[in-house]
């Protein structure tokens, strides 16, 4: 992926980035966008995983990326691990929803303690921004792992309370489901493909989901580092899917089975709640909660960095993913799986 806009280019310019979670898909997929497209001092790559650090480093095999073994639950190791940071990308979560129900202690500790601890460790070391990212499953959360993530959500909009004289800024981004990401929907589907399996599982012939590629989530996140005042989370502008069409698109031939609806999951996901309208503003591209207002006034939110202006929706506004407008079909999601 090729990104050409002068700001951003200046934002990452001689900068340090740490990014947690770093080894998984989307930290693999962000340390290869921003090698391709900026002048950086380091990359600083935060993980448990001693393994797929190894892996990673063969892959990426550059004089200016550093492998550091933590984990976010170890509020000492973050606070060495971010100093002379410029900028954070906190992707390292409990992610499964399953696991998380069957270990909830374990989630809250990584999903809600970690986040704490990023926290109070960028705010030590005068980290200038830093940006979370959450999940539709944080909107109107009916799962252990959905719940965790709001919470860290507001713990990360409330960071901007608590940074005081350092400067330090908190955002969220917020989005759906990503395409062929370790753990999906699709990769479960090709693996069973591949083992010549005729019937795939679906859990409900209506199920929709919000979708977008790997790329496309790096490359709104690097674009929310830029936009970002403090406070807001982000949500892009992404297409729906239908669970049906998508065995379509890996085959015509296929057929599926249904399983019915798993503890913990939604028949379509929610990435602005109707509670949220009155705090939701419009862009062009994308969708902007701010911060309520009887917690802190810290900027004006309906004009961006770049000078677009945007409009707060209607009282009654949902953002979901079985009344989203921009619905795939079979061939776009074909186009978009092929990509």
């Amino acid at each position: 992926m090729k990104i050409n806009d002068p700001k951003l280019k200046k934002l990452f310019k001689n900068k340090t980035i740490l990014i947690t979670g770093g080894t998984g898909s989307f930290g693999k997929a962000c340390t290869k966008i921003l090698l391709k497209n900026f002048n950086l001092k380091k990359i600083l790559i935060y993980s448990r995983d001693e393994l797929k650090q190894y892996e990673m480093a063969k892959e990426f095999n550059q004089d200016n990326i550093r492998f550091l073994i933590g984990d976010v639950r170890d509020e000492s190791r973050l606070e060495l691990a971010t100093k002379g940071v410029d900028i954070v990308i906190h992707a390292a979560a409990m992610k499964q929803v399953p696991a998380s129900e069957y270990n909830p202690m374990e989630c809250i500790k990584t999903n809600v303690h970690g986040a704490e601890n990023l926290i109070n460790s960028c705010i030590k070391n005068k980290v200038k921004r830093v940006i979370a990212l959450s999940t539709d499953k944080a909107a109107n959360p009916i799962n252990l792992y959905g719940a965790t993530k709001l919470c860290s959500d507001k713990l990360f909009i409330h960071a901007n309370q608590l940074s005081g004289k350092t400067h330090s800024i908190f955002s969220v981004v917020r989005y759906g489901n990503v395409v062929g990401s370790r753990g999906s929907v699709l990769e479960l589907f090709r693996s069973l493909i591949k083992n010549k399996k005729k019937s795939l599982p679906i859990t409900h012939e209506k199920m929709t989901r919000f979708w977008l590629s790997l790329e496309e989530g790096v490359e709104f996140v690097l674009k929310s580092l830029l936009l970002m005042k403090g406070g807001e989370t982000m949500i892009p502008k992404i297409p729906t899917i239908k669970i049906v069409d998508l065995v379509k698109a890996l085959s015509p031939k296929l057929k599926y089975h249904l399983i019915g609806i798993r503890p913990g999951e939604k028949l379509h996901e929610i990435l602005c709640p109707k509670d949220s309208a009155r705090e939701t503003i419009e862009f062009k591209n994308y969708y902007l909660i701010e911060p309520t207002r009887s917690i802190f006034e810290r900027d004006n939110f309906t004009k961006n960095v770049t000078g677009e202006k945007g409009k707060y929706v209607e009282e009654d506004f949902v953002y979901s993913s079985d009344e989203n407008t921009n619905l795939f079909s079979v061939n776009q999601i074909r186009n978009l799986i092929n990509k």
